[in-house]
C-alpha cells in the first residue's frame, strides 16, 4: 500500500473510527509488524487534538513461543501491573484503537488448556475494561493490515509479496478506501445507509426471528425486551459518535438469553484463539447450546462453550445482505472482522448494553431482566447463505419476511 492510501487509512481510523476528542488520550494496540502504520495513526491522533498516545505493542511469534514453552500456571497468570494499567486507562477516559493482522491458525500446536485458562483469568481480571468498551463509555475501533502469514493463508498459491499486496487491496476495498473519495465523507454516507436499516427494523419491534436455509439452519431467536437495532456508527454515553469496526456492513441487536431454540450451521471457518474451527454447528434449547459439532478443532469450540455460563448463550444477532462488498469479493479472510461483514452472524457470549433502549445507563441486574447475557467471551460466527430466509414475528402475531435468498426485502 502506498503512502497516500496509508495516510487516508490512518485518518479514517482516527477521525471516524475512534473520533479522537481534543484533550483525550489514545491507546493504540498494534503488532510490531505494523509499527509504521501505528506511527501514522499516532501523528494523526495528535493532529486531531489527542493529549497523549499510549502504545501497546505485541508480537504474535513471541506470544506463540511463550505459550509453547511457559508452564500452564505462568501462562494463565495475569499480573496486577497489567490490570492496573487498564484501570488507569479507564480513569483517563481513553479511546482505543486496535490494529490487527494476526495469522489464522498460528496457535494450532498450543495446548488448548493453556488458552482456556488464560482466557478465563483474563476475562475476570479485565472485566472493568471490557465493560468500559462494550458499554460505550469510551470510543473504540478495530482496523486491520495484512501480515505475511495471514496473506498466505488467504492466498496460498501466491508468493508472499503478491499475497500481501492482494490482501492489502482487499482490506482497502472493504474499508471503502478504494473509491477515490474523502474517506470521512464516504463513511458518513455509509453510516446513514445503515441507520435507515436500523430504523426500519426498530419500527417493527419484533418478538423473534426465524432463520432457515437448506444447509440445515432452522433457528428461532427471541429478541431481548425493549431491544434496539444498531450498526454503523455508535455514540458513547458522553455523546461522542464513533465507528467500532472498520469495515462494517451489519445491523445487529440483542437476543434474549433464554429464548433461542433450534439448529444453526456455520458457513465460514472461525479463527478462535489462533485455532481454525471448521464445519461446525450448534443446537439450542431455551437459549443454551445443548449440542454441538466441529470437524476440525472440536476442543477449541468446547473450550469456548465452557468458558463460563454465558459463553453457551447468545449475545448478538446480526443481519447482512449476502449481496455485499466483502461477500462479492469471493475472498475468505479467515478473520472475523471481515468475514462477519460478509454474512449474517451470531455471537456467543456477552451482549452489548446499548442494544437495549437506555441500556448503557442500566446495571447488569437491570439488563438481565431484559434478557441480557453476561460472559467473558464475545465470539462471532457466520451462518448466512445465499438461500437464507428470515421471518420476523411481532408481538401481535404478524409475520414479516425480512430476508429472502440472503438479502433484505424490507
Amino acid at each position: 500500500m502506498n503512502q497516500e492510501v496509508l495516510l487516508n487509512y490512518a485518518r479514517l481510523a482516527v477521525r471516524v473510527g475512534v473520533n479522537v476528542q481534543v484533550g483525550q488520550p489514545v491507546v493504540i494496540s498494534c503488532n510490531t509488524d505494523h509499527a509504521y502504520f501505528a506511527r501514522l495513526c499516532a501523528k494523526e491522533a495528535y493532529q486531531a487534538g489527542a493529549s497523549y498516545v499510549y502504545m501497546l505493542w505485541n508480537d504474535e511469534e513471541i506470544t506463540k513461543t511463550n505459550l509453547l514453552n511457559a508452564s500452564l500456571e505462568t501462562v494463565a497468570e495475569i499480573p496486577d501491573y497489567r490490570v492496573a494499567q487498564f484501570d488507569y486507562f479507564i480513569d483517563k477516559k481513553v479511546c482505543r484503537l486496535n490494529i490487527i493482522g494476526d495469522t489464522p491458525g498460528l496457535l494450532a500446536d498450543v495446548d488448548p488448556e493453556k488458552l482456556l485458562q488464560q482466557a478465563i483469568n483474563a476475562g475476570e481480571k479485565f472485566k472493568r475494561y471490557r465493560d468500559y468498551s462494550m458499554g460505550n463509555h469510551g470510543q473504540w475501533t478495530i482496523v486491520a493490515l495484512p501480515s505475511p502469514g495471514w496473506a498466505l493463508k488467504v492466498f496460498p498459491d501466491e508468493t508472499e509479496e503478491v499475497a500481501v499486496k492482494k490482501l492489502g487491496a482487499a482490506i482497502m476495498m472493504a474499508a471503502k478506501l478504494d473509491q477515490g473519495a474523502d474517506p470521512v465523507l464516504t463513511w458518513e454516507k455509509h453510516n446513514e445507509t445503515l441507520e435507515l436499516r436500523n430504523q426500519t427494523l426498530n419500527k417493527y419491534n419484533f418478538k423473534e426471528l426465524h432463520f432457515t436455509n437448506q444447509l440445515g439452519t432452522d433457528l428461532v431467536v427471541g429478541l431481548a425486551d425493549q431491544h434496539r437495532w444498531a450498526g454503523g456508527s455508535e455514540t458513547t454515553v458522553g455523546g461522542v459518535v464513533f465507528n467500532p469496526n472498520i469495515p462494517t456492513e451489519e445491523t445487529f441487536t440483542m437476543p434474549h438469553k433464554n429464548r433461542v431454540s433450534g439448529k444453526v450451521v456455520a458457513t465460514k471457518p472461525l479463527d478462535y484463539q489462533g485455532k481454525l474451527i471448521r464445519d461446525f454447528g450448534f443446537t439450542f434449547e431455551d437459549g443454551k447450546v445443548v449440542d454441538f459439532y466441529a470437524k476440525e478443532n472440536y476442543q477449541a469450540l468446547k473450550n469456548l462453550l465452557s468458558l463460563d455460563e454465558g459463553s453457551s448463550h447468545l449475545g448478538e444477532v446480526a443481519l447482512i445482505n449476502h449481496d455485499s462488498p466483502i461477500q462479492n469479493s469471493g475472498i475468505l479472510f479467515y478473520n472475523t472482522l471481515f468475514d462477519e461483514n460478509a454474512s449474517c452472524h451470531l455471537a456467543l457470549g456477552n451482549a452489548y448494553p446499548m442494544n437495549v433502549i437506555g441500556g448503557t445507563a442500566k446495571s447488569e441486574a437491570e439488563l438481565e431482566k431484559h434478557g441480557y447475557n453476561k460472559s467473558k467471551a464475545h465470539v462471532d460466527f457466520m451462518f448466512g447463505s445465499a438461500d437464507l430466509k428470515i421471518v420476523g414475528r411481532t408481538f401481535d402475531g404478524e409475520e414479516v419476511v425480512i430476508m429472502e435468498e440472503g438479502n433484505f426485502i424490507i
